[in-house]
């Protein structure tokens, strides 16, 4: 069961749309459907907020330092709270998913990633949640700094949106505890109006007495 929901950004007005801030939309916008408020917590060194969810309880963090220290954070509250690896999701820009990606794993190396790298030697394992917000590749490796700290462009906010906004609806899939089913949810591609049938299509007379299969 998730029980720590951390967003990775860098704090200050200046950073608040670069690509790089992409954990602490996520975040942010599950405060405000929540009407939860933040609060500075210096022995976190950061903002902290909690939240209910299915019957369960959550706590939200964004880190106050900078993206390479996000660790000393995390591992801070992990520590007061008792939380272990398993009970964490780390909410992420990745460079590696094209702007409009969002995915869910757990473990596996960081890529590269100062803020999960930080993360993974201050609370020594991988083996934790991660949500990973597609923000795309500059390509080139020299120019990923000044990348992942400008904001990202129109068409990129335009294609990012509509999947960031579906993703926020992942946490009542969280708080059942059942990964694997949110992770599905997560990678299956909504319905639109094409996948509808058509008035034409025939269907089968015994339809509506076939008995669904437990979605379970």
């Amino acid at each position: 069961m998730i029980r720590l929901v951390v967003g990775l950004g860098n704090p200050g007005r200046e950073y608040e749309s670069t690509r790089h801030n992409a954990g602490y939309w996520w975040v942010d916008a599950i405060a405000d459907r929540k009407g939860a408020s933040w609060k500075r917590e210096a022995k976190f060194f950061g903002w902290a907020a909690r939240i209910e969810e299915g019957g369960h309880d959550f706590w939200m963090l964004k880190p106050g330092t900078y993206m390479n220290e996000s660790g000393r954070s995390v591992s801070a509250m992990m520590r007061f709270y008792r939380i272990e690896p398993g009970q964490l999701l780390v909410v992420h820009d990745e460079l590696d998913l094209p702007p409009g990606t969002v995915k869910l794993k757990k473990g596996g190396g960081t890529g590269g990633h100062n803020g999960l790298t930080d993360i993974v030697e201050a609370i020594g394992s991988k083996d934790f949640w991660r949500l990973r917000i597609g923000i795309g590749h500059p390509g080139h490796k020299d120019l990923v700094a000044d990348y992942v700290l400008d904001k990202a462009r129109r068409a990129e906010k335009d294609a990012i949106d509509p999947p960031f906004e579906r993703s926020l609806d992942l946490l009542p899939r969280i708080a059942s505890g059942r990964m694997n089913d949110a992770m599905t949810w997560l990678h299956t591609p909504p319905k639109t109006a094409d996948d509808k049938p058509s008035k034409d299509a025939v269907i089968p007379a015994n339809a509506g007495t076939q008995k669904e299969k437990d979605p379970k």
